[in-house]
């Protein structure tokens, strides 16, 4: 077995990546702190051709120097806005239909194994602050709650690595 090269990837140019069918997903991030956080979220929104980012409050947005060191080009690539509070960006995920879900550990949660996507519908998907989570005002406005389970001694993930998981179970739920 050999490790394939990069021109071998036949990976989308930028171009042709904004063309391409998205994941009807729009991830929104919650006050995230940590710019490598936000610019790993936007490689990973990439890497599952996400509809779009919103950025809410106090996140950074690009250009900006931290974000690109992990982001890798991905802020040129994947449709982004800012908003100046996360419930802003709700209400206009919400007037643009979109389903608003928080991933979070709370009350009559979904566990992300039990979530079935509807196929005609699309989902914001709110990712908290990295020591507070989803702000409590935002989770009385939410249609729903995913958790992802968790079996250790810990009692959560780092944020880019929620964002991997849910974005990769929903990928495989809707392809």
């Amino acid at each position: 077995m050999r490790k394939l090269k990069l021109d071998e990837l036949n990976r989308a140019t930028v171009a042709e990546f904004k063309t391409q069918q998205k994941l009807p997903v729009a991830v929104v991030l919650d006050n995230v702190r940590s710019l490598h956080n936000v610019g790993s979220i936007f490689r990973t929104s990439d890497a599952f051709a996400v509809d779009q980012v919103c950025l809410c409050g106090i996140t950074g947005t690009p250009p900006n120097r931290e974000i690109e060191k992990t982001a890798l080009g991905a802020t040129q690539s994947v449709n982004w806005k800012h908003f100046a509070t996360t419930m802003d960006a709700v209400n206009h995920l919400r007037e643009s239909g979109y389903l608003i879900i928080a991933i979070e550990q709370a009350e009559n949660s979904t566990m992300l194994n039990e979530f079935i996507p509807e196929k005609d519908k699309k989902y914001a998907l709110i990712f908290g602050n990295e020591v507070n989570g989803v702000d409590e005002d935002v989770m009385q406005h939410i249609d729903a709650c995913i958790e992802i389970p968790q079996f250790g001694t810990k009692h959560s993930f780092n944020i880019v690595v929620s964002a991997g998981i849910i974005l990769w179970d929903l990928f495989s739920k809707f392809r």
